[in-house]
C-alpha cells in the first residue's frame, strides 16, 4: 500500500518545490523524499513497480532540476544539502535489501547525479553573474560617456558666457564698478571650466587619457547621413521623420546613439526585414519621443532573440536624462521607444 501510493507524496512535493522555487519548499521537497527512502529501507523496499519505477523516476528527475536551479540561484545552502541526501540514498528504495559494496556502489550512483546537477548549476550561476557584470559595465560605460557629453556642452556654454563677460568688461571700461561685476562673472566662469575640466579628468580612463580629444558627439543632424548609410549597405530602407525646430544637445546626442544601436540591431537580427522608422516628435512641447520601428520582413523568420548589451547600456543613458526606454516585439517586427524631457526654450 505504501509502494503504491506513497510515492505519489514526493513526486508532489517536488512539483510544488519547482513551481514556487523558494529555498523552503525545495528542502521539504527533499525532506519528504528522505523519509520515504527511509520508509522503503525499513521494510527491505518498495520493489520496482513501486517509488523505484516510473513515479520515482519522475521525481528522481525533479530533484535533479531543483538541485540544478537552486544551485543557479547562489540562495538555499541547505536545501541544496537536503536535496543532495535526497539524491544519494534514493538508490536505496529497490527492493532487495544491499549490503557491503553494493550499497556504496548504489550511494555512488545517486552521489553521481547529485554532482552533476550541482555542476550545471554552478555553470548556469557564473554565466547569470557573467551577464550581470557585462550589463553593469556597459551601463557604468554609458553613463560615464554622458558624463563626458555634459561636459562638452556645459563647457561649451560657459565658454560663451566667458567671451560676453569678456566683451562686457571692455566696454563698460568706463565704468569702473560694472566692470569690476564683469571682471568678477568672467573669473566665476573660468573657475567653473576648471572644475568642469578636473571632474571629467577623474572620469576618464587611460585609454581616453591616450587617445587625446574626442570627436564632437552626433546629433539629429546627423541622422539622416547614417540612415542613408545603413540603406547603401544593403539593408532595409530607412525612413526619417524630424521635427523642424532644434531639440538640444543632449537629446539630439542621446536620439543619434540610440538610432545606430537600433538600426545595428536591425542589421544583426532581422536580416529580412525591409523597412526601418524613425520617428522623433515633441510631446507638449515639455518632452521628446522616439520610435524606432522594423517590419521584420515580409516572410516568416525563425523568432529572434535580442542579444548584447547596447540598448540596457543606452537605458542608463536616457534615465539619467530624466527619460525611460523600452523595447519589445511589436506585430512582426521590433518597437524601440524612448521619452525623455527636453530642455526650456532657448537653452538649448
Amino acid at each position: 500500500m505504501i509502494g503504491e501510493w506513497g510515492s505519489i507524496v514526493p513526486v508532489l512535493a517536488v512539483a510544488a518545490a519547482l513551481r514556487i522555487r523558494r529555498p523552503r519548499p525545495t528542502a521539504a521537497a527533499g525532506v519528504v523524499s528522505l523519509a520515504l527512502t527511509a520508509v522503503g529501507a525499513a521494510l527491505g523496499g518498495f520493489g520496482e513497480d513501486g517509488p523505484a519505477g516510473t513515479v520515482g523516476v519522475a521525481e528522481l528527475i525533479g530533484l535533479l532540476v531543483l538541485v540544478t536551479m537552486t544551485v543557479r540561484t547562489g540562495r538555499g545552502r541547505v536545501a541544496v544539502g537536503v536535496l543532495a541526501a535526497a539524491l544519494l540514498c534514493w538508490p536505496l528504495r529497490y527492493a532487495a535489501p544491499v549490503e557491503g559494496w553494493q550499497q556504496v556502489g548504489l550511494l555512488g550512483f545517486g552521489a553521481v547525479g547529485a554532482l552533476g546537477a550541482a555542476l550545471v548549476g554552478f555553470y548556469l550561476w557564473s554565466l547569470d553573474g557573467l551577464r550581470r557584470r557585462e550589463v553593469a559595465a556597459a551601463r557604468r560605460a554609458e553613463q560615464l560617456e554622458l558624463a563626458h557629453d555634459l561636459h562638452d556642452f556645459v563647457a561649451h556654454d560657459v565658454s560663451g558666457m566667458v567671451a560676453l563677460a569678456q566683451a562686457g568688461g571692455f566696454l563698460a571700461e568706463p565704468h569702473p564698478e560694472l566692470a569690476e561685476v564683469f571682471r568678477r562673472i568672467e573669473q566665476s566662469g573660468q573657475q567653473a571650466l576648471s572644475s568642469l575640466d578636473r571632474t571629467v579628468a577623474l572620469l576618464r580612463t587611460p585609454e581616453e587619457d591616450a587617445a587625446g580629444r574626442r570627436a564632437p558627439q552626433p546629433g539629429l543632424a546627423e541622422l539622416p547621413a547614417l540612415a542613408e548609410r545603413f540603406t547603401a549597405s544593403g539593408a532595409a530602407e530607412v525612413r526619417l521623420d524630424l521635427p523642424e525646430r532644434p531639440v538640444g544637445r543632449e537629446a539630439g546626442a542621446t536620439v543619434h546613439r540610440i538610432v545606430a544601436e537600433a538600426l545595428t540591431n536591425v542589421r544583426r537580427h532581422a536580416p529580412a526585414a525591409r523597412s526601418v522608422t524613425v520617428s522623433v516628435r515633441r510631446l507638449d512641447g515639455q518632452r521628446l519621443e522616439l520610435t524606432v520601428a522594423d517590419d521584420g520582413g515580409a516572410v516568416e523568420s525563425p523568432p529572434r532573440h535580442r542579444g548584447g548589451h547596447g540598448l540596457s547600456a543606452l537605458a542608463a543613458r536616457v534615465e539619467a536624462l530624466g527619460g525611460t526606454l523600452d523595447a519589445g516585439r511589436a506585430g512582426q517586427g521590433w518597437l524601440v521607444t524612448a521619452t525623455f524631457p527636453l530642455p526650456a526654450e532657448g537653452a538649448s
